[in-house]
């Protein structure tokens, strides 16, 4: 009989075991991801060989079950995340795989054009609607309007931007009706939505998305960019520098190994991003030489500092470089002695 009772004790258990591991908590675990060579994912046509590399850098970012969570608890370099510091409020994991994408689109069509014209080559668009990468719970869209919609015009009008967009539902008051041209999962179909205020506090009024430009760019010599399912805008520089060392015929590496992170807007500005510290110890995993970090004008929190301070604690030997633009970033390189073999 106590070896039935201890077998059933023993089933029970197993079985407790494994549900716990699809039982997901409220919150999310990041944890250092992989330094991956740009090389092989982007290719200008007829572009320059480079004789180091650049990297860019991720983080594993997942839904914590019980033990993933403890883990992080004890980890270092693992940190924990209420599930709203991720994801919007009612937003699935369709619509933030989809948000996620689409920075990830943008932050390819600034670092084209910023490394393009520092090349002084032409850069030229083509404009494809409004893009919907958020929809506002409690608000006209919600229901109507998901992430990833593409909106073609608005009460026939046709518009040039998503700032164009805004300034036109902003001319109109709560109540009022506006009509949607939409693009749904490849389907065209109309939408009537009644702005409403955004709160009492405010007499703005809106439907209840947050607008991005949808926009291919076009370029000579043609580029790709092969990103598959990295998301998030934060490789940007890293994309910009990879792109501009293969138009030009100078080999920016140098020889090093070249990591950082940190996101591109079209004027060259590099922003802050997540996970820094997390990045910093990626890129040392994967021998780097170099990691660039958001200098975020020396503030005092910047990612720069945080990296600096992660460097020390792993003592790496890696260099951790300052940017606040791309240019910082060019210069630095265009400064560097070629690596000595060995």
């Amino acid at each position: 009989m106590r070896r039935k009772g201890s077998f059933r004790l023993g089933i029970l258990a197993a079985i407790l075991l494994f549900a716990s591991v699809f039982y997901y908590l409220p919150f999310y675990v990041s944890k250092p991801g992989m330094a991956k060579e740009l090389g092989p994912i982007i290719e200008v046509e007829g572009g320059y060989e480079e004789e180091g590399t650049f990297m860019l850098t991720t983080v594993r970012m997942g839904r914590a079950n019980i033990y993933s969570y403890l883990t992080a608890k004890l980890s270092k370099y693992q940190e924990i995340f209420p599930l709203e510091a991720i994801r919007a409020e009612n937003e699935s994991d369709e619509d933030y795989t989809n948000r996620q994408l689409h920075m990830m689109d943008s932050s390819k069509v600034n670092a084209i054009e910023v490394a393009y014209k520092k090349a002084g080559l032409p850069v030229q668009y083509q404009f494809n609607g409004i893009y919907v990468l958020q929809v506002v719970p409690g608000m006209p869209a919600e229901g109507k309007l998901f992430t990833g919609d593409r909106i073609l015009d608005i009460d026939g009008k046709d518009f040039r931007s998503s700032t164009e967009f805004i300034e036109y539902v902003s001319s109109k008051k709560a109540g009022e009706e506006v009509t949607l041209t939409v693009e749904h999962q490849k389907e065209k179909k109309q939408v009537s939505l009644a702005l409403q205020q955004f709160d009492q506090s405010s007499d703005r009024a809106g439907i209840g998305i947050v607008p991005v430009d949808d926009k291919d760019i076009e370029v000579d010599p043609n580029v790709n960019v092969k990103t598959d399912e990295i998301g998030g805008p934060s490789a940007g520089l890293m994309f910009s520098l990879e792109i501009y060392n293969q138009l030009v015929e100078e080999d920016l590496t140098q020889g090093y190994d070249i990591a950082g992170t940190g996101t591109i807007a079209s004027d060259g500005t590099v922003g802050r991003i997540g996970g820094i510290e997390q990045k910093v110890v990626a890129a040392d995993k994967a021998g780097a030489d170099i990691f660039f970090a958001p200098n975020e004008k020396g503030a005092k929190d910047s990612n720069y500092q945080a990296a600096k301070r992660t460097a020390e604690d792993i003592n790496t030997k890696m260099e951790i470089v300052p940017v606040d633009t791309f240019d910082d970033a060019v210069d630095y390189l265009e400064d560097l002695s070629k690596k000595q073999a060995g």
